[in-house]
């Protein structure tokens, strides 16, 4: 997943860095072995998944052209893990500069059956001139497998990635390889009644600080999920929804919008600015 738009510093230093920062882990979520449904469904309201959504979101603070794309693809991948076998959905991310695509990373998330979403991993490419240079950032639990990038770390367990009920205070880690330079503790700032982004205005907003160790800030609505991030350089934020009918129609979808993002072309519908964005109710 994206880091706040930072790269991973996996060299001695930097983990020297992240062990001295890191905040304390005092969090009251989730503990002990989660136990995970079978059906493969996300419907924790601060992350839901819905297959075959594309979610756009533009540098709307910053000095260069860049975009994020999230592709909730419909696609499993099944982990080994605690005796058991674990089934994850799969979401895709882009993210394109100037012109220029710099990572595409699958990432693999599961519910339990309490509501919290564990993170299982992800592999990740990143480009230099249209072509694959490195795979920086990679790691999966139960570790890689035929067709992931060599170089991948092992992780022993999935980590939270979000409780279903988060509360001012809590802290989790994200991402738990200390040893590899992978780290995560995202800690919960605030909720707030709503906030507007390029899309429309969002209610009921969780603020979650990450720190990696570089520190930066998450916005998820709940009902819809992740809407903006920033860092005291830049902010992302949402600017377009788009969602398909199958997979075939989300892959053309896809490709249209990278082809147009590549060549400059692409705008967002800039009508969506005033309209009230709360997607699906949950708990």
């Amino acid at each position: 997943m994206r880091r706040l738009l930072i790269s991973l510093l996996p060299c001695a230093s930097a983990l020297a860095l992240c062990m001295a920062t890191s905040p304390p882990v005092g969090a009251e979520v989730p503990g002990g072995t989660p136990t995970f449904t079978s059906d493969a469904t996300i419907d924790n309201p601060w992350v839901p998944f819905r297959d075959y959504r594309i979610r756009i979101y533009e540098q709307t603070k910053g000095g260069s052209d860049k975009y994020v794309i999230d592709v909730f693809t419909g696609r499993t991948r099944t982990f080994s893990w605690n005796g058991s076998s674990v089934t994850c959905r799969e979401l895709q991310e882009w993210e394109i500069e100037d012109g220029g695509i710099l990572e595409i990373s699958l990432n693999w998330f599961a519910q339990a059956t309490n509501g919290t979403v564990y993170y299982f991993g992800e592999t990740v490419d990143q480009y230099e001139d249209g072509e694959i240079v490195a795979h920086g950032g990679s790691w999966l639990v139960g570790g890689p497998q035929a067709g992931d990038p060599a170089g991948t770390v092992t992780a022993s367990d999935p980590t939270v990635f979000m409780p279903r009920h988060p509360a001012v205070g809590d802290v989790w880690k994200a991402e738990d390889l200390p040893d590899e330079g992978i780290e995560e503790f995202d800690t919960v700032l605030r909720i707030r009644k709503n906030l507007r982004v390029p899309l429309g205005r969002f209610r009921r907003v969780l603020l979650v600080q990450e720190e990696t160790p570089d520190v930066g800030t998450k916005w998820y609505a709940k009902g819809f999920g992740f809407i903006q991030q920033a860092d005291d350089e830049e902010t992302i934020s949402l600017v377009e929804v788009e969602d398909a009918d199958d997979a075939d129609d989300m892959a053309e979808e896809l490709d249209e919008l990278v082809e147009e993002l590549l060549a400059g072309e692409w705008e967002p519908d800039r009508g969506h600015g005033r309209r009230d964005c709360d997607d699906e109710d949950d708990d």
